[in-house]
């Protein structure tokens, strides 16, 4: 189904009937509301105006559209702010208070504004709650949005104390956790303990690391009062959260999805590709500027679709230009519609486009929409059309996303220490994650996103990147089932106090594969050092550790020097470097042969996604591209000939 995002508070009342009427004659069935709305349903303190939320819920009802209602907690309105200044949080890069006048200005460590938004959402959970026009329920919005997820105010302090405390007990132990003894940094009480900011150079990086994890457990702990009052008030109604790109919001997101019913995302292709590539050459990013990169929205639908069990949405899908890139220009004709399906074949059960109309004033009004501020029908609208009848010739619903068989292990805690000891500069957690994804992408390949702790069971291939802090029975629990399994370096390079482990790393790992890494290097890009794999030489710099290996291990790749660079027992295997994407491909395609996991390389430009029986071939490119199916297949949508900027889809036979 598709849906789309509306702010009946930005428009006269006596527009909104029309809007319904034509969001219902468009094709769409699914509404959302409310997440930017506190000053409008609570304008002074404790007195609601429900009125027009009302009105407004009673004509999208009628129109047979179904709500899904924003909890309004991304932005606390003035009053709340002026009766209680502590609720702002402080940058930790400057030291300076965020102030009102944008949105999500709130310290998740505040107890005030956590009972201020327990309290907004549960006046809505009661009036709301059992209404029969809403459908579910969106927690706040885009958590940890625009860097905010790290407070640097007192209150953030005084709680990472408590959580200090909690953790380790007496200050002895954290300072032997932290190796406090260095640079004589060891505290006498948990009330010396300062937050890891603002220091002369780096700072401890246990330190930070406790940071880390206490700041993403104080973003799962609001997020989990929310979704208590929901559970309890609104029985029967889902509960999601739209999340921004997982590696931005600098938390541990399996975490806070783990009681929703499905994860949300906000999509937007152009954007991200252009932030991605912003270092890009022009002729590099240019035959992107108007598509997106092939693999970024797929990248983050399949990690989305990991993080719950239901079917993911897209909760926000771009339309046309948006306004917070570095430069925003207007999708390619075509492109809309491809991204929709793209999400359809990702496993998606809706996708909700942002927003009905543009608005004609404030922060967004460079963003489009599918009406122009006129509410003409902009460039999207016959796209969004298009969709429509796409999806009557396909029986999605009987169709679900199946598990793929190749699965990819996605660490937050190995983001966490490439941020904290990056090493070299061109060390890049997700820039690793995304090169390996699109390598399996690129041979045709269907990709699963699991957490360390996820079950690895019927699974042919599991790569894990970086699996920086693997905790007892972890990596033995990734072998268990049967599947090769490929670490990349930095695996089992620290303990979860993130110090080097007894006998070096790989520390737990050695269990799977006897070896020891000696020493570490990052090269400068252009200076890299080669290995040689199958008889052909690659890359070799910016990351190449040194490794022994023990009884039992066989080297399939040396350096120049002749030193190991990838080592294998039994079906484990360990890649002591990172090389370039012509080199992974090349073993994935290997390795998924091995494990007979069928591979097919394609065109830059075509990818290809199965759900269920349901094969779609989706052509990024500007020329036609073929599909490769079977002769004499039958195709559903489309055909042989894939057009520019479009898609074909076929029904793969038993």
């Amino acid at each position: 189904m598709l849906g789309v995002c509306y702010y009946p508070e930005h428009w006269p009342r006596d527009q909104w009937a029309d809007d319904a009427r034509r969001m219902a004659a468009l094709g769409l069935r699914y509404v959302r509301i409310g997440e930017f709305a506190w000053s409008r349903l609570e304008p002074d303190p404790g007195r609601y105006d429900f009125e027009w939320f009302d009105a407004a819920l009673a004509t999208l009802a009628a129109a047979g559209l179904k709500v899904v209602i924003g909890t309004p907690t991304a932005t606390p309105p003035k009053w709340l702010i002026d009766a209680h200044p502590e609720i702002l949080p402080v940058d930790p890069a400057t030291g300076r208070t965020r102030g009102f006048g944008s949105r999500r200005h709130y310290d998740f460590s505040s107890d005030v504004y956590r009972d201020a938004a327990v309290k907004i959402v549960t006046a809505l959970a009661e009036r709301y709650g059992a209404h029969p026009g809403v459908a579910g329920w969106q927690t706040d919005n885009e958590l940890c949005c625009h860097h905010t997820t790290l407070s640097a105010s007192p209150v953030a302090r005084d709680a990472f104390r408590l959580w200090c405390r909690d953790r380790y007990g007496d200050v002895a132990a954290l300072n032997a956790a932290w190796g406090n003894v260095f640079w004589s940094m060891e505290y006498r009480s948990f009330d010396e303990i300062e937050l890891p900011v603002g220091a002369v150079t780096e700072t401890s990086p246990a330190h930070r690391l406790a940071w880390y994890r206490f700041s993403s457990d104080e973003v799962v702990r609001f997020h989990d009062a929310q979704v208590e009052v929901l559970r309890r008030l609104s029985p029967g109604r889902f509960v999601t959260h739209n999340f921004i790109p997982m590696d931005e919001t600098g938390i541990d997101n399996h975490r806070l999805a783990r009681d929703l019913d499905f994860a949300s995302y906000d999509n937007y292709p152009l954007g991200r590709t252009d932030l991605r590539m912003v270092d890009a050459a022009p002729g590099d990013f240019k035959r992107f500027m108007r598509t997106g990169h092939p693999d970024y929205g797929a990248f983050y639908f399949d990690q989305t679709r990991g993080l719950a069990p239901g079917a993911f949405w897209i909760m926000e899908q771009q339309p046309g230009p948006v306004n917070w890139a570095t430069h925003n220009p207007a999708p390619a004709p075509g492109m809309v519609r491809l991204w929709t399906l793209e999400a359809f074949a990702h496993g998606a059960g809706v996708v909700s486009y942002f927003r009905w109309r543009q608005a004609p004033f404030a922060q967004e009004q460079m963003h489009a929409g599918l009406l122009r501020p006129d509410s003409s029908e902009a460039a999207a609208w016959p796209e969004i059309e298009a969709v429509v009848r796409d999806l009557a010739l396909l029986d999605l619903d009987a169709t679900p996303a199946t598990r793929a068989r190749v699965a990819l292990v996605v660490d937050v805690e190995a983001q966490w220490l490439g941020e904290i000891e990056q090493q070299g500069q061109s060390y890049g957690y997700t820039s690793i994650l995304l090169q390996h994804y699109s390598a399996l992408r690129g041979i045709g390949v269907d990709v699963d996103f699991i957490a360390p702790d996820s079950d690895p069971a019927d699974y042919a291939l599991i790569v894990v990147p970086a699996l920086a802090m693997p905790r007892p029975g972890m990596a033995e629990r990734l072998a268990s089932g049967g599947a090769i399994v490929l670490f990349g370096p930095r695996s089992g390079a620290k303990t979860p106090e993130l110090t080097y482990p007894e006998g070096l790393p790989p520390g737990p790992l050695r269990a799977l594969l006897p070896m020891r890494v000696l020493s570490v290097e990052t090269l400068r890009p252009g200076c890299e050092d080669a290995f040689a794999w199958n008889g052909r030489s690659y890359p070799s710099g910016i990351w190449r550790e040194t490794v022994e290996p023990g009884d039992g291990v066989e080297t399939l790749a040396r350096y120049d020097d002749g030193g190991a660079a990838l080592l294998r027992r039994g079906r484990v295997l360990y890649l002591a470097t990172l090389s370039d994407a012509a080199f992974t491909t090349d073993l994935l395609e290997a390795l998924c042969a091995e494990a007979g996991v069928a591979t097919l390389r394609l065109p830059d430009d075509l990818r290809l996604r199965r759900r269920g029986d349901l094969v779609f071939a989706l052509n990024y490119g500007a020329v036609p591209a073929t599909a490769p199916a079977p002769a004499g297949t039958t195709f559903l949508i489309g055909g042989r000939e894939i057009g520019a900027r479009d898609v074909a889809i076929w029904r793969e036979r038993a």
